[in-house]
């Protein structure tokens, strides 16, 4: 981690370990990281409150802070202070672990995507490739919590949630790699670098076949099968409470926000915008959180697919889509 020579110095005048101040380092990035994720779900929970309440005529949370802007914070605390309850049948450890391994991952994604020119913890060659693995670690951790809990309607969630992960991860991969050829690199800084032209606008075909995947991905609606209250109570997280079940909570709108982020990276040129270099990171949090509204527009106007729809869209229509994709990028660029 230790690139800078300026550090380096540092570390040897006063007699520092490399490894200690490696250390130290990465703490801070940590702390200041996990402060962007939990300060994103409060703006997050409290867009989603307020923007569904638009869509169905109704004010939304209004009592708690002014606006309801404090109602994050009292659902909070009802929840730390609930009762931790464990199923007499579930395994132990796999119960409680669960919970952490569906939130680190979504965590994680964050260290290599970003958010201004230079401003990344670890601009990655193959940053690209990293963040299309990590998501595979989180749905370990909802199958880790289908079969701990040892219960019918979670495991049945956390079973619908590894196949819509194998259904939509290879469309989702296949989509990104027009932008790869394109820009020539696997390394986010410089496909955002290369976005002269948005690729939105030069790979339309892989933005809608991303953003659909990235949908299915995080559980969002109409691909909320995994969770869905009607059939599966609350699908694979049904017997957690309390700070468990706060963990899941988290790590769903962290890994929505870190859609969103992807998604301005890979398509929406990331922090180009009008004006001075220094603007970067404000253009980019203008159209993260557009991104935002227009997955929870997603959420609030379509209807939740069956489970044999949402195989078919991903198998029949997404992964042919994103071939066709492939292959004309390859014809243009050969032609170019």
């Amino acid at each position: 981690m230790l690139s800078s020579t300026k550090l380096l110095e540092f570390a040897s005048n006063y007699g520092i370990p490399v490894w200690a101040l490696d250390g130290a380092i990465a703490i801070v990035f940590a702390v200041v990281l996990f402060a962007i994720c939990a300060i994103s779900v409060i703006i997050n929970v409290y867009l989603l409150r307020k923007i569904s309440a638009d869509f169905q005529l109704r004010y939304g949370p209004m009592h708690v802070g002014w606006h309801g802007s404090l109602q994050l914070f009292a659902d909070a605390i009802k929840l730390l202070t609930k009762e931790d309850i464990f199923p007499s049948n579930a395994d132990r450890w796999i119960f409680r672990l669960a919970p952490v391994v569906t939130f680190v991952p979504a965590y994680l994604g964050f260290l290599v995507l970003p958010i201004g020119h230079g401003i990344v913890i670890q601009d990655l060659n193959v940053g690209l490739l990293y963040i299309l693995a990590i998501p595979a670690i989180g749905v370990a951790g909802i199958i880790m919590a289908g079969f701990g809990s040892y219960n019918k309607y979670a495991i049945i969630g956390s079973l619908r949630s590894a196949a819509q992960m194998v259904s939509y991860e290879v469309p989702r991969a296949l989509s990104i790699i027009g932008i790869v050829m394109i820009a020539g690199s696997a390394k986010l800084s410089s496909i955002v670098g290369a976005q002269h032209v948005w690729y939105i606008i030069l790979q339309p075909i892989a933005f809608v076949v991303f953003l659909v995947s990235t949908l299915a991905e995080i559980n969002s609606t109409p691909f909320d099968l995994p969770e869905t209250e009607s059939e599966l109570v609350n699908g694979y997280y049904t017997e957690y409470s309390g700070m468990r079940f706060m963990f899941f909570f988290f790590a769903e709108y962290v890994a929505l926000f870190a859609a969103a982020t992807l998604t301005t990276v890979l398509f929406l040129g990331g922090w180009h915008g009008p004006g001075p270099e220094y603007l970067g990171p404000i253009w980019f949090t203008i159209k993260t959180f557009a991104m935002i509204w227009v997955i929870m527009w997603i959420k609030w106007t379509l209807p939740r697919f069956r489970i044999d729809q949402v195989m078919d869209l991903g198998w029949k229509v997404l992964l042919p889509l994103a071939l066709i994709n492939v292959l004309i990028t390859g014809l243009v660029m050969m032609i170019i």
